[in-house]
C-alpha cells in the first residue's frame, strides 16, 4: 500500500500540473511563443518523435562517454588523494573551481579547440560537470572506516591499496552512488547546453535552438521534453546499477 502511494502520489501531482497548465494557457490565451499549452506540445513530440529519438540517442552518447569518463576518474582521483591528507585538503577546493567553470564560457571555448564535427567538446565539458560530485563524495566516503576494521588490516598487515580494496571502497560504494545519482542528472544537463554552441547539429540542445531559432515553439519544447526524459533513464539506470551493486543494502531495507 505504501509503495503503491509512493508512486500514485508524484504521478498525480504531475497530471494535476499539466492539467493546470492547459488551463491556463487555454482560458488565458497565453501566445504559444510565449508558453505552448501540453497539448501541442504532446501533439509535436509524437509527429517528431523519430528525431527527437535520433537526437536523444546522439545527445545520450555524449553524456554518458562523458560520466563514464567522470566516474573513473573521479574515484581514482579520491583514492589517490585519501591517501595522503594535504593532497585531501588542497584538492577540495581546486575540484570547486573546476566545478564553477560555466558551462556558456567553456563549449565555445572547447569547440575551437577541435574539429566542428568532433563530439570531443561535448563529452569534455560533461566529464568536467560530473568529475566534482563523484569525486566530492567518493573522498568523503573514503574517510568513513570503523576503527575495528582499520586494525583487523593492520593485524594482517595488509598493504594500503589492499585495504583500500577491500574495506574502504566497499564502504564507500553509498556515496560513490550518491555522487553518481547527481552526476547522471548533470550529464545530461551538461551535454544539451553544450551542444548550443556549435558542432554537430544532431543532438537535443542544437535541435532545441534551431526550432525555437524557427519559432516553432511547441517543437522546441517537445525536444525539451525529450531531454526530461533522457535524464530520467539516465538516473533510473544509476539507481538500477547500485542495486545490483550493493544487493545487501536492499535486502536491509525489506
Amino acid at each position: 500500500m505504501r509503495s503503491a502511494y509512493a508512486v500514485l502520489a508524484p504521478v498525480a501531482v504531475g497530471l494535476g500540473g499539466l492539467a493546470l497548465w492547459e488551463a491556463t494557457v487555454r482560458l488565458g490565451r497565453v501566445a504559444s511563443y510565449v508558453l505552448p499549452a501540453p497539448s501541442a506540445i504532446a501533439e509535436q513530440f509524437w509527429a517528431s518523435r523519430s528525431v527527437v529519438w535520433q537526437a536523444s540517442l546522439a545527445s545520450g552518447a555524449n553524456a554518458l562517454a562523458g560520466l563514464v569518463a567522470a566516474a573513473v576518474l573521479g574515484v581514482l582521483c579520491a583514492l589517490l588523494v585519501g591517501r595522503v591528507r594535504l593532497l585531501s585538503e588542497v584538492s577540495v577546493p581546486l575540484a570547486a573551481l573546476i566545478n564553477a567553470l560555466p558551462i556558456i564560457a567553456l563549449a565555445p571555448v572547447l569547440n575551437n579547440m577541435f574539429d566542428a564535427t568532433s563530439s570531443v567538446p561535448r563529452r569534455l565539458v560533461v566529464g568536467l560537470v560530473a568529475f566534482f560530485p563523484i569525486f566530492l563524495n567518493t573522498l568523503r566516503g573514503l574517510g568513513e572506516v570503523q576503527p575495528i576494521h582499520r586494525e583487523l588490516l593492520t593485524s594482517y598487515a595488509a598493504g594500503s591499496w589492499t585495504f583500500a580494496r577491500l574495506v574502504r571502497l566497499p564502504g564507500a560504494l553509498p556515496f560513490v552512488f550518491t555522487g553518481l545519482r547527481q552526476a547522471s542528472s548533470l550529464a545530461v544537463i551538461a551535454a544539451v547546453v553544450a551542444e548550443y554552441f556549435g558542432g554537430l547539429q544532431d543532438g537535443l540542445g542544437a535541435r532545441i535552438t534551431s526550432a525555437a531559432a524557427l519559432t516553432a515553439y511547441p517543437r522546441a519544447w517537445a525536444f525539451v521534453v525529450g531531454a526530461c526524459l533522457l535524464g530520467l533513464v539516465f538516473y533510473l539506470a544509476t539507481l538500477l546499477l547500485e542495486r545490483i551493486s550493493m544487493p545487501w543494502r536492499v535486502a536491509a531495507a525489506r
